[in-house]
């Protein structure tokens, strides 16, 4: 099986026109999470910041250019009286290169890169959580709705059974105690029923959250087909999930520290030069090379060097819980689905025998051979099978999509919601030359900043 393109199962679901005029797919409320997501775009905005840090190192081996004007005005006096006053001017423009520094800057330029595809990482397992977010959302509103509905039954149900002991009651075919069993069924019914529009409003604020809008009328989804091995889903996930390339990024960026420290214990080679113009048209003109380093800076350096090794320690146990992460989610993911599996399938039976069960002993009462609370008790296990097909079909679905998270595959490529997707690479290619701002490449970033912004 090809990881890389698992899709979801009965994708027609996901793509085809309801017949429903309100209904709307799995599909379109990702497709609107995915749009209307502010984690996102905040995370985006992280990323291109980090973008930023590419075109910040390289522009340490770019020439400075600086300049100064200073005016200054003198007054001389002498045993208290005035002798002179002098105002004069000079305009200088500075330059200096960073020749050589024994690659300390370069590998801090590899640092921020490393640090770039780490952020990557990050904005895809982001991209994750919201997708994630959105199919539970969904499918806790099916739940909730259906909910609703069979608690709305029960209601019908029990003030039918009600109405017939009170029948029975008035030929004397039941005692009082018939007639308020069934009313305390009928209240407690009712009770849940409420309960049951609660949790239908929750579960519409959370889709709101979730999605970036009120949902409509939700079609059936089925869970989504994956990888039957869970070994070998387990392998695919532990290399290719982000947050595991996520942390193998963080270690090269760990790495790369450390050499770059090192390389501070070294001198630096620069070059420099300065024109001056005064008042007086005077022009100054030099030109400097200079060679040096550090001979001594209280141990600093050197505590520098140590607390990068240190950070690489600490990356490299950070890639190991990564993955050890990953790996328990994804087989906590399965053994929900395997859970909510069965429980479908046993609810099937349960539901099919508890029918058959109720409509029997609602024929035996009406011939007074069962009571009123055999038939009440009789409709509650059937409600009670229906509430548990509801939820195992909803954690099943959203376990399906659990297992795609853990292998690093829910996102809106490999569900192909033919939304138009983020470019991550995009910004990074307008940035890490570090463009200057009148430059044709800085006026076309400036341009993709003010579309940002609007």
């Amino acid at each position: 099986m090809t990881f890389g393109r698992i899709f979801v199962a009965g994708i027609v679901a996901l793509t085809a026109l309801s017949t429903s005029v309100q209904a709307e797919t799995l599909a379109d409320s990702l497709r609107d999470a995915y749009h209307n997501s502010g984690l996102l775009d905040q995370n985006r905005a992280v990323l291109r910041a980090a973008d930023e840090g590419v075109a910040q190192s390289l522009a340490a081996l770019r020439p400075v250019v600086a300049w100064e004007a200073e005016a200054a005005y003198g007054r001389v006096t002498g045993s208290g009286a005035f002798i002179s006053d002098s105002l004069s001017g000079s305009l200088t423009v500075s330059a200096s290169l960073l020749l050589y520094d024994h690659g300390a800057s370069e590998l801090a330029t590899e640092v921020q890169k490393a640090l770039v595809l780490q952020t990557r990482q990050g904005l895809i397992s982001v991209e994750q959580d919201v997708l994630l977010r959105a199919v539970s959302a969904y499918m806790n509103v099916r739940r909730a709705s259906e909910f609703l509905a069979l608690r709305r039954s029960n209601v019908t149900v029990i003030q039918r059974e009600l109405q017939a002991a009170r029948d029975r009651f008035e030929v004397g075919e039941v005692t009082r105690t018939d007639v308020s069993l069934a009313e305390a069924e009928l209240a407690a019914a009712r009770s849940l029923l409420a309960a049951a529009e609660g949790d239908l409003v929750q579960a519409n604020e959370e889709f709101r959250a979730a999605v970036g809008r009120k949902p409509g009328g939700l079609n059936v989804v089925s869970p989504a087909r994956v990888e039957s091995n869970v070994e070998n889903a387990r392998s695919y996930a532990q290399q290719n999930h982000p947050d595991v390339i996520a942390a193998q990024h963080g270690v090269t960026a760990a790495e790369l520290n450390i050499r770059r420290a090192q390389a501070s214990l070294n001198p630096s080679l620069s070059l420099g030069g300065s024109l001056s113009a005064d008042d007086d048209g005077d022009v100054t003109q030099g030109l400097s090379l200079s060679y040096g380093g550090t001979v001594y800076a209280g141990g600093q350096l050197q505590s520098l060097i140590r607390e990068a090794q240190a950070n690489r320690d600490q990356s490299r146990a950070g890639l190991h819980l990564a993955a050890q992460a990953v790996s328990q989610n994804l087989g906590n993911a399965y053994a929900i689905l395997q859970v909510a599996q069965a429980s479908s399938q046993a609810t099937d039976l349960q539901i099919r025998a508890a029918q058959t069960a109720f409509r029997g002993i609602r024929e035996e009462a009406t011939l007074g051979a069962r009571t009123t609370l055999d038939v009440l008790n009789a409709e509650q296990d059937l409600l009670d099978a229906r509430v548990a097909k509801v939820s195992a079909d909803a954690d099943a679905v959203i376990a399906s999509y659990q297992v795609l998270a853990a292998m690093g595959l829910l996102t809106a490529e490999h569900l192909q919601l033919g939304v138009q997707t983020y470019d991550p690479a995009a910004y990074y290619n307008l940035v890490n030359e570090a463009p200057a701002t009148y430059s044709r490449q800085g006026q076309a970033l400036d341009r993709v900043l003010r579309a940002i912004g609007e």
